[in-house]
């Protein structure tokens, strides 16, 4: 059932060999932190179809655009009945599963109400028999002591100053796990490849939880690259990684060394362009798994780093 749509791949080919204008500076990066209109987004999606048959459609959705979102505001359910008009579909959209508004990646979506509460009871059901029905694609600053294994804490909204941040709680108490004011979460990962000092890696969510991969990925001591958000809580020492508590630590762009900038043809004051290199490629519905390419700036880092896609 692996599908991809033509021009959504078409777009990731395309900078899978960057040219010398992308070569020479941010401009693969840049657009992609911009917030863009309606109409911009509403084209990007069209153009991002990765699958069309009977109720379901699938596409790849950029990393920034929320799922719900207020009155006004611009996300994908405010955009669905104008996609819908513009793919020629006569029911209505609903949103079967799809990633955190920071990441990008495979979105479900259905004309049949009875077919997403069907598939929404699949995903459910999965997770609970210990399997990983979304596997998602992570590019890493820094490399895992080990190959593979299991990352598992609990994990908490912190009111840090004016700003609520999500940080581990790596021994919750009973009461606060009664209360559910912290939720015990998992994650599997696998690392795909490596590359100076850099990763590509497999992540297989067990749990669902706000920044739940970004979180997981700095207590690996290896922070997702464009992360500006968490990267800020591993700190270095005569090049040994360490975790910083978020209480201690506060948040801002991502540092990287020059090395690293150099490779991505970057300077310091261009990082802030990096969008997060997190991105949802694989749902397994019931009748086989489904696929999207990463989007074009993550073809792009693929190849500036020399990490073999798998």
């Amino acid at each position: 059932m692996a599908g991809t749509g033509s021009a959504a791949a078409a777009a990731a080919r395309g900078l899978a060999r960057p040219g010398p204008a992308a070569r020479g500076g941010s401009g693969v990066y840049k657009g992609w932190r911009r917030l863009l209109g309606p109409k911009e987004t509403l084209r990007l999606l069209e153009g991002s179809v990765v699958h069309r048959e009977g109720a379901l459609l699938a596409l790849s959705k950029p990393p920034g655009l929320p799922i719900l979102g207020r009155p006004g505001d611009l996300s994908l359910d405010a955009l669905l009945p104008a996609l819908r008009r513009r793919l020629g579909l006569a029911a209505e959209l609903h949103v079967v599963k799809a990633p955190a508004r920071e990441y990008s990646g495979l979105v479900l979506l259905s004309s049949c109400y009875h077919t997403t509460k069907k598939l929404q009871q699949f995903f459910t059901n999965a997770r609970q028999r210990g399997q990983y029905p979304a596997t998602y694609r992570a590019i890493t600053v820094g490399v895992p002591a080990e190959v593979e294994g299991e990352i598992c804490t609990g994990l908490c909204w912190q009111q840090q100053g004016d700003k609520a941040m999500v940080v581990p709680v790596p021994a919750p108490g009973r009461r606060s796990l009664a209360r559910k004011d912290v939720k015990i979460t998992q994650t599997h990962y696998r690392v795909l490849s490596t590359m100076g000092g850099c990763a590509l890696l497999q992540l297989q969510p067990r749990t669902a939880f706000p920044e739940q991969l970004q979180v997981h990925l700095t207590l690996l001591l290896c922070p997702a690259l464009g992360d500006h958000e968490h990267s800020s809580h591993v700190g270095r020492v005569l090049g040994v990684p360490f975790f910083l508590t978020p209480e201690t630590t506060p948040t801002r762009t991502q540092v990287l060394d020059k090395e690293l900038l150099s490779r991505l043809g970057l300077s310091p004051r261009q990082v802030h362009h990096l969008p997060l290199h997190i991105h949802l490629q694989e749902l397994v519905l019931p009748e086989g798994p489904l696929c999207a390419p990463p989007p074009p700036y993550f073809q792009h880092t693929l190849h500036c780093l020399g990490l073999p896609e798998h």
